[in-house]
């Protein structure tokens, strides 16, 4: 049987930059892939599935929260690569799973684990509830050389535990960290935006 896989990382963890070179490498032996991301991510534009490093290509399906897979049109495919996986609705997730089973076709998901709350996103947890694999795709703390595993967002160049889970094209800006890093820059915040100025604060490089 086919498997479903979640590669999930930090911010700048090359996961979109993993998911086009397996694409490629896919193409490149005259196999049929198919790219997915979420509708809702509009950072690159409508369609665009882009990293950091310049590589880019077009998605072929476009999910909302109530899209519904049917897996008939799944049939023939080698693979599915799926962007920003963390934004799926947990139904979506599950039809993934399904696509697995019936038609058979493997389905490697890539997205971010927790929010800058270090809080799961609904699409993560239903992801680690059902995949047969769950590879970490790493990347080291911007302030040390430890593994950074949390998502620090900033406004104006201060750390932020407030706002919406998902908030996308606007000011904030996030770094990777380690939980050391992401513990002493959020501790203290009060339930606003701010720190005060009495503490040490980590700012974006």
């Amino acid at each position: 049987m086919a498997k479903l896989y979640f590669r999930y990382g930090t911010m700048d963890s090359a996961k979109s930059m993993n998911l086009l070179a397996v694409a490629h490498n896919y193409r490149k032996q005259g196999k049929r892939v198919l790219l997915m991301k979420p509708r809702l991510d509009t950072r690159f534009g409508a369609k665009e599935i882009s990293s950091r490093s310049g590589l880019s290509a077009e998605a072929d399906v476009m999910v909302d929260p109530e899209t519904s897979l049917d897996p008939r049109e799944f049939a023939g495919l080698d693979c599915v690569l799926v962007d920003e996986a963390q934004f799926l609705a947990p139904s979506v997730i599950e039809d993934l799973r399904r696509i697995t089973v019936d038609p058979g076709v493997p389905v490697i998901c890539y997205g971010l684990r927790t929010d800058f709350k270090t809080r799961l996103f609904p699409g993560a947890q239903r992801l680690m509830e059902l995949a047969d694999g769950i590879e970490e795709v790493k990347v080291t703390c911007q302030y040390c050389q430890k593994k950074a595993i949390c998502n620090l967002r900033f406004v104006n160049g201060t750390p932020t535990v407030e706002g919406p889970q998902i908030q996308l094209g606007a000011e904030e800006t996030y770094a990777p960290v380690c939980w050391a890093h992401y513990d002493e820059a959020t501790r203290a915040l009060p339930a606003d935006i701010g720190g005060d100025a009495s503490g040490a604060v980590l700012r974006p490089s």
